[in-house]
């Protein structure tokens, strides 16, 4: 199946003003990423990382130059238009797991579609399907602190999934783990990326990732200085409780 280009940048700049002061984050970067791609920005601290890919997924917007999401500029989107978009068209994981405290689990996965219009029974069903591809159907009543970290990372997962959208945004989604968990999400990642042909773009700051990704954006100084093509990607392993399910993934 040919791919299509998703996300566009051309000459994209970002700058912030802090008083009197005006600081220039990215400095004209140019990229695509297409349909299936698995996108790794990698880098040293303060490079630019999490603000570009804050601007490819709209949460930013340009100072200069433009970025099109299926050859829409998304800066000219009117505030329904962006939040659609963000709750159809994208699923965002965070380091912080950004749960709230006061709801159950399957609570905080059935938000987003209970916020997009979904009836209430409808969006917790759909949470209740999502959550048991991610091995977490015995802990659907309970609180997410109630959870590990790496389990309330998986219910960001799931709540990402919730609405089936085409890209997830990742901004060091393993930041707050412990070695195990981290290395189970990234698999979990490869499995949505492989198997699902989900599209991801990733911010990490651990080389060890990189041989999941298809594309690496290694930049320095708000610059992408070099797109890497890696072809010769792992092979699937396994992830425990983990059940992929496409139809389950598709369901609405």
């Amino acid at each position: 199946m040919p791919k299509t280009k998703v996300i566009e940048a051309f000459k994209v700049k970002k700058a912030f003003t802090i008083g009197n002061k005006t600081f220039e984050i990215i400095h004209g970067v140019n990229f695509s990423i297409e349909s299936g791609d698995f996108v790794i920005i990698f880098g040293p601290s303060g490079c630019g990382k999490s603000t570009l890919l804050y601007l490819a997924s709209g949460l930013e917007e340009p100072t200069e130059g433009k970025v099109l999401v299926r050859k829409q500029d998304i800066s000219k989107f009117n505030s329904d238009q962006k939040a659609q978009f963000r709750q159809t068209k994208t699923g965002f994981i965070f380091q912080q797991f950004n749960l709230l405290r006061t709801m159950s689990v399957q609570e905080n996965v059935a938000l987003p579609l209970i916020a997009a219009g979904k009836p209430r029974r409808q969006a917790l069903k759909r949470a209740a399907n999502i959550l048991h591809i991610f091995g977490l159907s015995k802990h659907l009543n309970k609180v997410p602190t109630e959870l590990s970290g790496g389990q309330q990372q998986k219910v960001s997962m799931a709540r990402a999934l919730a609405a089936n959208p085409w890209i997830l945004i990742c901004d060091e989604p393993t930041g707050n783990l412990d070695s195990k968990s981290a290395n189970e999400v990234i698999e979990i990642f490869y499995h949505l990326n492989r198997k699902s042909k989900r599209t991801i773009l990733m911010v990490t700051h651990n080389p060890d990732y990189l041989k999941y990704a298809n594309k690496t954006f290694r930049m320095k100084d708000g610059l992408i200085e070099k797109v890497e093509i890696n072809r010769r990607r792992p092979k699937l392993g396994k992830v425990a409780d983990f059940k992929l399910s496409e139809k389950a993934l598709q369901q609405t």
